[in-house]
């Protein structure tokens, strides 16, 4: 069997690239609202994944408001995919 990969299996960090692979990019606010998360624990959540360069993660300013971008990159691609055909694996599809 193949191993899951810790980092996508907890539910945050999952939940998190499930939405970006959907999407080209998200913000911070949109992934908070969409995981219901709370703002500190997204933080280290996508910090994590950034570490890992399964997303990567821009800061700037939209307006005066300061605005967290992030999207998933092709390593992040790569793993996600991986873990699906992992779990296809376990559940015999």
């Amino acid at each position: 069997m193949k191993e899951l990969d810790p980092l996508l299996h907890s539910q945050l960090r999952l939940a998190v690239m499930s939405i970006l692979i959907n999407v080209e990019e998200a913000d911070f606010v949109y992934l908070r609202e969409k995981t219901e998360a709370t703002a500190g624990n997204l933080s280290v959540q996508l910090d994590k994944l950034a570490a890992a360069g399964y997303i990567t993660i821009e800061k700037g300013f939209f307006g005066k408001k300061t605005r967290t971008v992030c999207r998933i990159s092709e390593q992040g691609l790569r793993a996600f995919e991986k873990y699906v055909e992992a779990l296809k694996e376990y559940l015999n599809l």
